[in-house]
C-alpha cells in the first residue's frame, strides 16, 4: 500500500526524478572530505536563526519603550526565555564564523575559478547579507551597545557624500535615533534580510547543482577553460558517488557537532544582553559591538580623525571589489593551496590583523575612566618649578576633570593621548585651537572655559615633557641654537 501511495505521488510530484537532481546528484569522491563541511554547517545555523528567531518574534516588542523591557522579560520571567535567546545569539556567531571559515576554505581551494564563478559571487552576497543580519539582530537589544553601535553606523552613513543625509533619514526614519528606527530595523532584521538571504541560498544551491563540487585540488593539475569541463565529467563518470547517502556523512556529523557546540554555548554562557537600557546623557558607558565587528570598532578607535573617512569608504569598496573581481583576475591556473604561496600568506596575514584588533577591541578602555579624578589631589612633582599662572592652569585641568580621558604620570583615561610629552608634539596656538575646537574624539571646550581659563590651561599643558625631550616649534620658523639650548632645559618650555 505505501509503494501504491508513493507510485501515485511520484507520478504527480515526479519526487524520484527531484531527488536524484538534488540531493541524490554525483559529487567527486574526493569532495567527501571534512574540508567541505562547512557549507552545510553554515546553513544549518541559518536555518535554527529562522526557528528561534520565529519564536523570539511571538515575545519581543519591537518599541523603543518596550524593547528592553521584554529581552528582560525573557530573561527572567519566560519559561526557558534565556535560553531561546541564548540560542538565537549563539546560532548568529557561530554563523560568521563558519560563513568566514567556508570563504577562506573555498579561496584556499581555487573553488572560485572556472567555471565556479558565480557560485563564488553568490557567497560573497551570503556573507555580506550575514554580517548585515548580525548587525540588525544587534541592535534588536537596544541597550548602550546597540545605541552606541547604532549611532556610530548612523556616522559613518552620513559621511558619504551627496546624499549622506538622505540615507541617515532612511536608516533612522528621521534625523535621530527614534521609535521608528527600531521599527525599521525590526523589518530589516526579520523580514528583508532574511528573504534575501533565503533567495540567494537558492541560487548559490542552484550554481552548485550545474557547476558541481569542486574536487580536491591536486598540485600540478591546473584549470583551463578549454579542457576542465570534459576533465571534471570525467571525474564524476570515473569516481563519482552520490551526495546523498554516500558523501553526506561527514556534513551530518560536522553538523552534529556544531549544534552540540551551540546547544552547550548557550546553556553556559547564556544570552548577549542586554546590558543598562539606551542613555544618550551616559559618557562613562563601555559600548562594544558583537565579535564580528570588534575589529572595525577597534580600527576605527585607534585611526586618526583625518583617515576616518577615507579608511571608511576606500577599504571596504576596495576589499569588496576584489572578492568580486576574483574569479576573473585568477580564473585559471593552480587551485592547490600548495603551489599558492601568495594566497596561503594573505589569508594568514589578514587573520593576524583582524585577531589583534579583535583582541584589542575585546580588551581596550576606549570609554572615559569617570573615578580617575574623584577629588584626589594633583600630584606636588606636577605643581613644582610652575608659575602662577601654570599653577592656575593645574586647577583648571583637574577641576574640569581633564584626567577622565587622559593621563599624568600612568594615572587616569585612555580615551584620550597621554599628556606627559604634550609639549613637545604641539606649540602652545595648538593646543589652544585643540581645546577650543576639539577634533578627533575630543570635545571642544569654547563655550565651556572663558579665555582666562584657556590661557591658564594651555600655560599648564605647555610644561608637559620630559627633560630630554625639546619643546614643539612653528615648523614655518628656521630653528636656532638658542630654541635647541632653551628647550632642553628641564622642565621649561621654550621661551622660560
Amino acid at each position: 500500500m505505501v509503494k501504491s501511495i508513493y507510485a501515485w505521488l511520484d507520478q504527480r510530484l515526479h519526487i524520484t526524478d527531484l531527488f536524484r537532481s538534488t540531493a541524490g546528484h554525483h559529487v567527486p569522491a574526493s569532495s567527501g572530505s571534512w574540508w567541505y563541511v562547512f557549507g552545510s554547517a553554515t546553513l544549518l545555523c541559518f536555518v535554527l536563526q529562522i526557528i528561534t528567531g520565529t519564536l523570539l518574534a511571538c515575545v519581543y516588542v519591537p518599541s523603543t519603550n518596550e524593547a528592553w523591557t521584554s529581552l528582560q522579560y525573557l530573561n527572567h520571567t519566560q519559561y526557558l526565555g534565556w535560553y531561546l535567546r541564548a540560542l538565537h545569539n549563539w546560532g548568529s556567531n557561530f554563523m560568521v564564523a563558519l560563513m568566514t571559515i567556508h570563504m577562506v576554505q573555498v579561496f584556499l581551494f581555487g573553488a572560485y575559478k572556472y567555471p565556479r564563478e558565480l557560485t563564488w559571487i553568490s557567497g560573497v552576497f551570503l556573507l555580506v547579507a550575514t554580517l548585515a543580519m548580525a548587525f540588525t539582530g544587534q541592535v534588536m537589544r537596544f541597550d548602550e551597545d546597540a545605541y552606541w553601535g547604532l549611532g556610530i553606523g548612523a556616522s559613518i552613513t552620513g559621511r558619504v557624500p551627496l546624499i549622506g543625509d538622505r540615507l541617515v533619514h532612511l536608516l533612522l526614519g528621521g534625523p535621530i535615533i527614534a521609535g521608528e528606527t527600531l521599527s525599521r530595523f525590526f523589518a530589516l532584521h526579520v523580514f528583508i534580510v532574511p528573504a534575501l538571504i533565503i533567495g540567494i541560498v537558492a541560487i548559490h544551491l542552484r550554481l552548485v547543482l550545474e557547476k558541481g563540487i569542486n574536487e580536491y585540488p591536486q598540485v600540478g593539475m591546473p584549470v583551463k577553460k578549454d579542457t576542465y569541463d570534459a576533465y571534471y565529467e570525467k571525474v564524476i563518470k570515473e569516481e563519482g558517488v552520490p551526495f546523498v547517502p554516500e558523501a553526506i556523512g561527514k556534513d551530518l556529523i560536522f553538523a552534529a557537532l556544531v549544534l552540540v557546540a551551540i546547544l552547550a554555548c548557550a546553556a553556559y554562557f547564556g544570552p548577549a544582553g542586554p546590558s543598562g537600557p539606551p542613555d544618550p546623557t551616559r559618557v562613562d558607558t563601555v559600548p562594544r559591538p558583537d565579535f564580528y565587528f570588534l575589529s572595525i570598532f577597534a580600527m576605527l578607535a585607534l585611526l586618526p580623525d583625518w583617515m576616518e573617512t577615507t579608511v571608511l569608504f576606500f577599504a571596504p569598496a576596495v576589499l569588496l571589489g576584489f572578492l568580486f573581481l576574483l574569479p576573473f583576475i585568477s580564473g585559471t591556473g593552480e587551485k592547490s593551496y600548495r603551489r599558492r604561496p601568495v594566497a596561503v600568506l594573505s589569508v594568514l596575514l589578514i587573520g593576524l590583523v583582524l585577531g589583534t584588533l579583535t583582541y584589542f577591541g575585546s580588551t581596550a578602555p576606549w570609554s572615559p575612566k569617570m573615578n580617575a579624578w574623584s577629588g584626589d589631589p594633583v600630584p606636588p612633582a606636577d605643581l613644582q618649578k610652575r608659575t602662577p599662572l601654570e599653577i592656575r592652569g593645574a586647577a583648571v585641568f583637574q577641576n574640569k576633570q581633564c584626567r577622565n580621558c587622559h593621563s599624568l604620570n600612568g594615572h587616569g583615561g585612555s580615551r584620550g593621548p597621554a599628556l606627559d610629552e604634550v609639549a613637545s608634539r604641539l606649540t602652545a596656538p595648538e593646543l589652544t585651537r585643540q581645546v577650543i575646537q576639539g577634533g578627533g574624539n575630543m570635545p571642544a571646550y569654547g563655550k565651556t572655559l572663558n579665555p582666562a581659563e584657556v590661557d591658564a590651561l594651555v600655560a599648564y599643558l605647555v610644561t608637559l615633557r620630559p627633560n630630554y625631550r625639546p619643546a614643539a616649534r612653528d615648523s614655518a620658523v628656521p630653528a636656532s641654537l638658542s630654541d635647541h639650548e632653551a628647550g632642553a632645559q628641564p622642565g621649561k618650555p621654550k621661551g622660560e
